[in-house]
């Protein structure tokens, strides 16, 4: 037997008996065990499997430029990355903008406006949308990332990726849903222009904050590794994958505004996503 037969061979033995993944994590180990990490080979990896919880921080790092690919220049670039946060953190602090009491997404926030330029007069402004959607990210992330270090910079990094990166992709995405959800479901779709809906779905939660705050972190995190590793198509596949799974309520709903409140809300236990 090939050594191929034999892997493949592995992969449904396990899967058949609940071990789904076992070759996949064995696969990501040996990637990570290279001298130098293919960046490639590792968007890969992460757009067709769930990343393993105990080697995402690792893996997001890599792919959004926090650590280069390079194995012995980690533990230097990681002194740099904490120095600066120090810095950055100490320079808020005698401004007197964030103190000990500031919530900790706020603080990152601070520090993301500080950095970019963007830091109002007085912490007292209102916030704007960009600030609301990088506050969600940054609560999601927070409960994904322990270190607080790693976890700033990964929302750092997030936050550029989706401002740069996908600057021209994510305006076209709400009509990129509205292609698939026809093609899925055409007869939902004219409910949903029936109903003046179409524009007025929660787009900004969705492909904005990336589903940060709606999904349960086990399915918000599978979503971001396709993210991170340079799609951000996936995050019009679960609005439409939302849409079909509610689509019995949704077309019993008559108005557009009962459309979007519930849509705002059934997310928060949407629990069936699948990848």
């Amino acid at each position: 037997m090939t050594e191929d037969s034999q892997r493949n061979f592995r992969s449904v033995y396990y899967e058949k008996v609940g071990f789904r993944g076992v070759e996949e994590k064995k696969s990501l180990e040996i990637l990570l065990k290279d001298d130098r990490l293919d960046i490639e080979k590792l968007c890969t990896f992460s757009q067709r499997f769930p990343l393993p919880s105990m080697y995402r921080a690792l893996v997001w790092k890599v792919l959004l430029g926090i650590l280069p690919p390079h194995h012995e220049s980690h533990a230097k670039v990681m002194t740099y990355r904490r120095e600066q946060y120090s810095d950055v953190l100490h320079a808020l602090n005698v401004i007197r903008f964030v103190s000990d009491a500031t919530p900790q997404v706020e603080v990152y926030l601070r520090m993301y406006q500080l950095e970019s330029g963007k830091l109002p007069r007085s912490s007292s402004y209102p916030l704007e949308p960009e600030d609301e959607a990088f506050l969600a990210i940054a609560k999601a992330m927070e409960e994904m990332v322990e270190d607080t270090v790693d976890c700033y910079w990964i929302i750092r990094c997030f936050v550029n990726q989706l401002n740069t990166k996908y600057q021209d992709s994510l305006p076209q995405l709400p009509k990129a849903f509205e292609q698939y959800l026809n093609l899925e479901d055409s007869r939902l779709l004219t409910h949903l222009k029936m109903c003046s809906a179409v524009s007025r779905l929660p787009y900004e939660i969705w492909f904005k904050r990336c589903f940060a705050g709606c999904l349960p972190e086990s399915s918000l995190q599978r979503v971001w590794d396709k993210v991170v590793s340079g799609s951000c198509k996936i995050l019009v596949f679960v609005a439409v994958e939302i849409l079909l799974t509610f689509k019995i309520k949704v077309m019993a709903l008559n108005s557009a505004e009962k459309i979007t409140k519930f849509l705002e809300n059934v997310t928060q236990a949407f629990y069936a996503i699948t990848f």
